[in-house]
């Protein structure tokens, strides 16, 4: 990697406009191109030390770190970084200059090698939703899934040949998988490469295509695939099954497939991160006496203790209840919220009794005597 400050390399100020940097590296390209200095190294170093400092100040926020933290910002960070620029980096710099034309810097770098060799296929990926229980989420699960997708031609086994001996070497490209073409330009003559359009960057040619799929080497059909979920996901959270995506043309790379999680709503229990919440309902009496009671949790029930006097809106915490971190030990907490139920109709000795307990001076409100107000609580609960 270059040290030398990028916007001496190029000419320019450390406030010149993208056009202006633009500008810069073009003429730089063109002074220092391989092709007008032919076995000058120095000319090569500076043509490449060029594309380092270009590939960085054309990105906004590359240039904006490496004008915070200068050559420090880049380590690790992308271009003009460890090792330095690539080929393939340096054929997408010249072909945003000067459109395109990329592949021209290989007759410099060893006749092809940055892209060159046969394309190979590669099938698409797949995204399917996967609905899971908080107890499943809590546990971890296996899940075996029913996936509809392109798989290899049973008749041809994806080769997409009538018979295994019906490939033959392409014609055009001779089997490189790629053309080349020399074309003269205002600095000299280019050789750029492409892909070979007759048999699409594979190098051979199918004489004789299977029937059953054309020569594709795909036909539709479906996959039941075992997927192990860690206990911890979360909803939206997107784990990645390598290879079990649609399958490849002609023996190609599969794609992948994408398992989205999604929730299933527990009727007692709502998760909070990886906490989970629930709502108790207690009666007057029971606020006021206190009572052991079970309530549910996410392996089945536990038995709590509702203190005397209790108040609406107090919260108990069972440490550990919760549900398990997906990238770390340890557990959240079940976190129940008591709420004192009202009742809505009363009969009529009900009524007497709540009367003769309204004037009594223990039922009156006094929130300032032992009570905490909500803030209080809401602070200590956090603590």
């Amino acid at each position: 990697m270059s040290k030398r400050d990028y916007y001496e390399i190029l000419g320019v100020s450390k406030g010149a406009a993208e056009g202006d940097i633009k500008k810069a590296y073009r003429q730089m390209a063109l002074k220092f191109h391989p092709d007008k200095n032919p076995g000058n190294k120095e000319a090569e170093e500076k043509f490449k030390e060029a594309a380092e400092a270009y590939e960085v100040l054309s990105n906004a926020e590359k240039r904006q770190r490496y004008d915070q933290f200068g050559h420090r910002g880049m380590n690790g960070g992308g271009g003009g970084g460890q090792g330095g620029m690539n080929m393939e980096d340096i054929f997408s710099h010249f072909g945003d200059i000067f459109g395109g034309e990329g592949n021209s810097f290989e007759s410099f770098f060893g006749g092809g090698g940055g892209r060159g060799g046969r394309r190979v296929n590669r099938g698409t990926n797949l995204r399917v939703k996967v609905s899971l229980t908080l107890e499943e989420i809590a546990h971890g699960v296996e899940k075996k899934i029913k996936v509809n997708k392109h798989i290899s031609c049973t008749s041809c086994k994806g080769s997409g040949a009538q018979d295994g001996a019906a490939f033959h070497k392409c014609t055009t490209c001779n089997g490189a998988g790629q053309v080349h073409r020399v074309t003269s330009t205002f600095i000299g003559q280019m050789r750029t490469t492409s892909t070979c359009p007759t048999c699409n960057g594979e190098g051979q040619t199918i004489q004789n295509k299977c029937k059953s799929c054309h020569g594709s080497g795909l036909q539709h059909g479906e996959e039941i695939i075992a997927i192990n979920i860690p206990a911890g996901v979360g909803e939206g959270m997107q784990l990645t099954v390598s290879g079990k995506g649609n399958a490849a043309e002609r023996g190609g790379v599969p794609g992948d497939l994408f398992i989205v999680i999604e929730e299933v709503k527990h009727p007692h229990l709502q998760r909070d991160g990886n906490n989970l919440l629930h709502d108790l309902y207690i009666n007057f009496a029971d606020a006021s006496l206190g009572i052991s009671l079970e309530i549910p949790t996410i392996d089945g029930k536990a038995k709590i203790k509702i203190d005397p006097g209790t108040q609406a809106g107090k919260v108990l915490r069972l440490r550990g209840k919760g549900l398990p971190s997906v990238n770390s030990y340890g557990k959240g907490d079940l976190l129940v919220n008591i709420n004192v139920w009202t009742p809505q109709h009363v009969s009529a000795e009900e009524k007497k009794l709540l009367e003769q307990l309204r004037n009594s001076p223990n039922f009156k409100p006094n929130p300032g005597k032992g009570d905490k107000s909500f803030r209080d609580r809401v602070r200590e609960f956090f603590e």
